[in-house]
């Protein structure tokens, strides 16, 4: 079906705003307008893609009347109130802090792994850039493909939040990560790894190591990752961070078959590791 997005195509949504209480008054206007415009376009859903919870009280307005909200794919998030990465694994339970040292001394036995932190990726695109591809192929679910001229463009037009990682083995990168900074929290959005040695050197989680201490050292509060790959985010400590959809279909008798049907094709619905973190109750609150 042909939709209509309101949103980011490659992150959360928000209402764009130059001053507080701008939110409501940009709400009230997309809800005045876009069923008129959805017709008109020809569209058939009109889609909020990824609004985080917080602005639950500000769409009031779409979820009390012809949308239905449910719930997206969440981010995950780790707040950062830790002196460093050890302090941080004395809160995780026995089990994961014995596997993640083993891990790490498995890691330490094999060739060292140099950490290089850019803003600009333009020269070293071309040798991170199918690393990124081949986390992305093995995926089971993929969103947007990224290309070479997004990596680029993104750190040229936003140094001060564009954060490019990348970790070589003997001269040659392994893993690359692309990070953004803002407002205290980073936002560890994309994951390239070589599976050569990917496995071997759980490079996962040595990746995770390096962003979550670079962050604690720039004194950064929140780590957020993106949605998907649920298992050792559980595992590592992280709560859920709520992303909603709000949808509609702009036939007012569709509308209102398809409106109660969507609360079962939600995607949320049929992943159980989401049921099992601590604050699973505010997908739905």
């Amino acid at each position: 079906m042909r939709l209509l997005m309101i949103g980011n195509a490659a992150g959360e949504g928000h209402l764009s705003t130059c001053a507080s209480g701008d939110e409501e008054w940009v709400a009230n206007a997309l809800y005045q307008v876009l069923e008129t415009y959805g017709r008109t376009s020809k569209v058939s859903l009109v889609v909020f893609k990824d609004f985080p919870a917080s602005y639950r009280d500000v769409l009031w307005k779409f979820a009390a009347n012809d949308y239905a909200r449910v719930p997206s794919m969440p981010m995950t998030e780790l707040a950062l109130d830790y002196t460093d990465f050890d302090h941080y694994l004395t809160t995780l339970g026995a089990s994961t802090r014995k596997d993640l040292r083993r891990k790490f001394r498995k890691i330490a036995a094999a060739s060292p792994i140099d950490l290089e932190v850019v803003t600009d990726l333009t020269p070293y695109v071309d040798e991170v850039y199918p690393l990124y591809l081949q986390v992305h192929e093995r995926s089971p679910l993929k969103f947007e493909t990224l290309t070479k001229e997004y990596l680029s463009n993104l750190g040229r037009r936003m140094p001060d939040r564009a954060r490019f990682f990348i970790w070589r083995q003997d001269g040659k990168a392994i893993a690359f990560s692309i990070a953004l900074v803002h407002d205290g929290t980073i936002y560890d959005d994309y994951l390239g790894l070589d599976y050569r040695v990917a496995l071997d050197l759980h490079l996962y989680f040595y990746t995770f190591r390096d962003v979550v201490s670079w962050s604690l050292a720039q004194g950064l509060k929140r780590y957020r990752s993106s949605p998907l790959n649920y298992q050792p985010k559980l595992h590592l400590g992280c709560d859920l961070y709520p992303l909603d959809l709000y949808v509609r279909h702009t036939n007012p008798f569709l509308n209102r078959i398809f409106r109660p049907i969507l609360r079962f094709l939600e995607p949320t619905r049929h992943d159980p590791i989401l049921k099992r973190f601590r604050n699973a109750d505010q997908l739905l609150a």
